[in-house]
């Protein structure tokens, strides 16, 4: 008896597996519920292409740091010394 308790215990769970997930929450295959409970139509794959990859060399701007006489670079600025 324990036996054949066992076997429709199995059964049962195997078919409530199986008729959950080909249920689609109740909108049948190719849709699913949506945010606010609706049915939604599933999309096709979404294909991405790559952006192209731009190596432009950086921009240096060289300013010569030059102070009048009596003055020094210091800080970011010419200041006397």
């Amino acid at each position: 008896m324990k036996y054949l308790f066992a076997a429709v215990m199995l059964a049962s769970a195997v078919v409530g597996f199986s008729e959950a997930a080909s249920a689609a929450g109740g909108c049948g295959p190719g849709w699913y519920r949506g945010a606010y409970g609706g049915c939604r139509p599933m999309r096709g794959h979404v294909v991405v292409a790559p952006a192209p990859v731009v190596v432009a060399p950086p921009v240096v701007v060289v300013r010569p740091r030059v102070c009048p006489y009596g003055f020094r670079w210091y800080a970011g600025r010419c200041r006397p010394f």
